[in-house]
């Protein structure tokens, strides 16, 4: 199963929720999960990971590497069985981006928490630590709520 994190630049949140899903993943034994992160607005392409990503991923004892933000295009969503994004700008910039064969894909990261909600970006708010225990959240009810097995794509 393929899981892509989405967020406006792919420097905060969306790297911070691959990296974190990966490493639950990792924890769970779920080798059958392919995980990334990707933009959806141009502004960080290249860039790596914002620094403040960085602190609080090491203070989490969360593993990551080196990475460039890059561009989702509507060809390659088409590989993924979800796509998470981190508030409801980022769906609503999903849902105009994609075919509306793909919205069924479209969720945000937090759907699955027993309080769905926007994850705030703490590239204004500067509060990294609740944008981690936020992903932190929404992985670890993701991870509980995905099938043992992936499903075919259609």
């Amino acid at each position: 199963m393929e899981l892509l994190f989405l967020c406006h630049g792919n420097i905060c949140r969306s790297p911070m929720a691959e990296f974190v899903m990966k490493e639950l993943a990792r924890q769970a034994g779920r080798t059958d999960l392919q995980i990334r992160s990707a933009a959806l607005h141009t502004d960080e392409l290249g860039s790596d990971i914002h620094p403040g990503t960085r602190d609080i991923l090491r203070q989490n004892h969360i593993p990551f590497s080196p990475r460039r933000a890059w561009l989702l295009t509507p060809q390659e969503a088409q590989r993924y069985h979800l796509l998470l994004g981190m508030d409801r700008a980022n769906r609503r910039d999903l849902q105009r981006l994609l075919p509306p064969s793909l919205h069924p894909r479209i969720h945000l990261l937090l759907d699955w928490s027993p309080r769905p909600r926007d994850i705030a970006d703490p590239w204004y708010t500067g509060n990294f630590q609740q944008t981690y225990q936020d992903v932190l959240e929404g992985c670890q009810t993701l991870l509980k709520a995905l099938p043992e097995e992936s499903i075919p794509l259609r």
